[in-house]
């Protein structure tokens, strides 16, 4: 499906970034494999995960890459683009995945658990994605053809929000929004940008939600492995998918969901400015015309 093209994968070396890394592999695609190799909180580092999967892609006759750049790092981000470029001649498609947690209940979170959250999902997300855009529509002004994909991973907790987990929420919300902005904004270079929001058995679930992360131990279809995400996001970044931008797709197991964002609904004008007394009856009737919101996770 992706035969010859080049793919930027963050956050390759375990969970939902190596399985997508590899099913690239085998769908034809040569792999930046991104992953500076950090705990689940973020601390540490250690290059090894990445280089073995960078390995396993071989192994399969794939071409791969290993790029130890912190995504969040705006010099780092521009310098892992330019790694595929000089290594493999071009790039196609960049799938942000990379990301870490530090759970707490909000009214105990502390300034640092909030900006390092925020600053590898969010801006990781965003400073990948701003040079990839620049590279492409260099090539557009130039006047090629251009077919890039971005696939974006945001996440239920951001789409509805997560009890203990305001700072990744937020982050995760973000990206929806930054997926959707720039869909707008890069279609004219020919550039479509998609979000998942997936639900799998990685570092980050298993600790949170363990008893439905659980491996089935019968033979039964494993509906928390990362693997099932993977046929999405490659064909997300495929060129089949060139029609389809700014959507948001859940994913758990076998089944994929259209998710819908912010829309307008029940209006109420006065055609001049409301009177204080008058806001609760208006409010109270909007409210019951409209649809009860999804339910907070954990709730």
């Amino acid at each position: 499906m992706c035969e010859g093209s080049v793919v930027i994968v963050t956050g390759a070396a375990r969970g939902l970034g190596r399985a997508h890394a590899l099913e690239f592999a085998r769908q034809g695609a040569k792999v930046v494999v991104n992953d500076i190799g950090v705990a689940l909180d973020g601390t540490g580092g250690d290059d090894q995960p990445a280089h073995r999967v960078a390995e396993e892609i071989r192994a399969l006759g794939g071409r791969a890459v290993v790029h130890g750049a912190d995504v969040a790092d705006w010099a780092q981000a521009r310098d892992l683009v330019a790694c595929a470029v000089e290594t493999f001649g071009r790039l196609d498609a960049l799938v942000n995945n990379a990301g870490f947690v530090r759970d707490r209940m909000f009214v105990n979170l502390s300034e640092q658990e909030w900006d390092d959250v925020v600053r590898v999902h969010l801006k990781g997300h965003a400073a990948t994605l701003r040079h990839a855009a620049e590279h492409w529509r260099g090539r557009a002004k130039a006047g090629e053809q251009v077919r890039a994909r971005v696939v974006n991973t945001t996440s239920g907790a951001g789409l509805l929000g997560s009890v203990g987990q305001t700072n990744y929420a937020a982050a995760k919300a973000g990206i929806a929004a930054l997926t959707v902005n720039t869909a707008a904004e890069l279609g004219r270079y020919g550039i479509t940008v998609n979000a998942i929001a997936p639900s799998a058995r990685t570092r980050m679930t298993e600790q949170v939600f363990a008893d439905a992360m659980a491996r089935p131990d019968d033979g039964a279809f494993d509906a928390m492995s990362p693997e099932n995400v993977s046929p999405l996001v490659v064909w997300l970044a495929s060129p089949e998918a060139g029609d389809v931008t700014g959507r948001v797709f859940d994913v758990q197991g076998g089944c994929i969901t259209v998710a819908n964002g912010w829309s307008w609904g029940p209006s109420q004008d006065a055609t001049r400015r409301w009177r204080p007394d008058e806001i609760g009856p208006a409010i109270r009737d909007l409210l019951a015309r409209a649809p009860a919101p999804e339910p907070v996770y954990g709730a």
